[in-house]
C-alpha cells in the first residue's frame, strides 16, 4: 500500500464520518441558536431548558436520519471491503 494510497483511505474514511454525522449537527447546531435567543429574550437560565429540546431533537432526528445514516456506511464499508484486495499489496 503506497502512503497515497493510505491518505486516500483515511480522508474517505473521514468525509464517510462527516456526512453520517452532519444531519444531527445541523439539528441541534440549529435547535441551540434558537433556545439560546429565546433564552436571552425570556432571561430564563434554567439548564433543563435547553438540554431536553436538544435531547429529544438528536433522538428524533437520529431516528429520522437512521436508514439514510446506516445505508451510507453500508456502502462505504462496501466500498472498502469490495478494494480490500487491492489495499493488501
Amino acid at each position: 500500500m503506497t502512503p497515497q494510497l493510505a491518505v486516500h483511505i483515511v480522508g474517505q474514511a473521514l468525509m464517510a464520518a462527516f456526512w453520517i454525522c452532519a444531519p444531527l449537527l445541523v439539528i441541534s447546531f440549529a435547535l441551540g441558536i434558537v433556545i439560546n435567543l429565546v433564552q436571552i429574550a425570556t432571561s430564563m437560565q434554567d439548564p433543563v431548558f435547553s438540554t431536553v429540546p436538544r435531547l429529544a431533537a438528536c433522538v428524533a432526528g437520529f431516528l429520522l436520519f437512521l436508514p439514510w445514516m446506516l445505508k451510507h456506511a453500508m456502502s462505504y464499508a462496501a466500498a472498502i471491503l469490495g478494494n480490500l484486495a487491492q489495499y493488501a499489496r
